[in-house]
């Protein structure tokens, strides 16, 4: 094994450790509330699938690259291809529209007249029952990707496509092939825009709330933005975090497919764009969530206060 190979594994390592701490941080808090009866918001809900999601990508994306980064190209057999390869997928398509989910919910709660119209919509029953419209869609659009790929194979069989060194691909007929790209593509350009749509009309409206407030903020000695300005620039900072690594990584993906004998390196940057999101968004929650932060630091004290007696 190359010393290339021993950082970029190392590399995936930190990666996929750090993002699936994170995530599971956050999904055990949320749960946790959740069984303890306490009432989770809307907003709540829609990052506990989120962070499910994230988890996801990176145990079927994350994990088996930094394996095969570190020699191993033989440890998984037909079948566990099939499975990782259509976790990787629903999981990122759940991700995209819970993203989707969360902007436009966020959108909706800033706009005095949409959210009148959909107060009633945005109970945490009908939030529930978007996230599990989400799964269903996924896992029904990616019901053809087990059938496209297979175990590794010789790199002397030219009629199956070495992707990932652990798994192949399978020939398809070109028809078939491309009919699948556009319906598959089509979803996400739809979550995509309205993810640009609600960004974009979230940022209107707090440049307009800043100019109506400004003379009360030039007025105070210390102003602080407001709960939901806060939520909105957070939310913004993962929407725009989100469409960058997502852009990143279809476009490598798109060059992966039409390139006959993919570089090495092509395909460890396309894994790294994939897996940055779900790295990256669980602390900027625990870093903006204020019950998190509070929960963080109250099991923190205990733990030391126990250590001391």
């Amino acid at each position: 094994m190359g010393s290339s190979n021993l950082e970029m594994g190392i590399i995936f390592l930190i990666q996929a450790a750090l993002g699936i701490l994170g995530n599971s941080l956050l999904f055990g808090i949320y749960t946790f509330t959740l069984l303890t009866g306490h009432k989770l918001k809307p907003k709540d809900l829609i990052l506990n699938q989120l962070v499910l999601a994230n988890n996801l990508v990176l145990f079927s994306k994350g994990i088996p690259q930094t394996m095969a980064a570190f020699g191993w190209k033989s440890f998984l057999d037909d079948t566990g291809c099939k499975v990782v390869f259509y976790v990787h997928r629903v999981s990122r398509g759940v991700a995209l529209s819970i993203t989707c989910l969360l902007s436009g919910y966020q959108a909706s709660k800033l706009h005095p007249k949409i959210s009148g119209v959909m107060g009633l919509r945005t109970s945490p029953k009908c939030i529930g029952f978007c996230c599990f419209l989400c799964w269903i869609l996924h896992l029904l659009l990616n019901i053809y990707t087990p059938m496209k790929m297979t175990g590794p194979v010789n790199s002397k069989n030219l009629t199956l496509k070495n992707i990932f060194v652990y798994c192949s691909k399978l020939p398809q007929d070109k028809l078939r092939g491309s009919l699948n790209a556009v319906i598959y593509f089509y979803f996400d350009f739809v979550f995509l825009s309205i993810m640009v749509w609600a960004s974009g009309s979230m940022v209107l409206v707090l440049l307009r709330h800043k100019q109506r407030v400004q003379h009360i903020h030039s007025r105070s000695l210390s102003p602080r933005p407001s709960h939901e300005a806060r939520a909105t620039q957070t939310i913004l900072m993962l929407v725009s975090s989100f469409i960058c690594c997502y852009c990143l990584s279809a476009i490598l993906s798109l060059c992966i497919t039409f390139i006959q004998s993919p570089n090495e390196w092509l395909v460890n940057i396309s894994v790294f764009a994939a897996s940055s999101f779900p790295t990256f968004s669980p602390f900027v929650f625990i870093s903006s969530d204020v019950h998190v932060s509070r929960f963080c630091f109250a099991c923190w004290t205990r733990k030391t206060i126990s250590l001391i007696w």
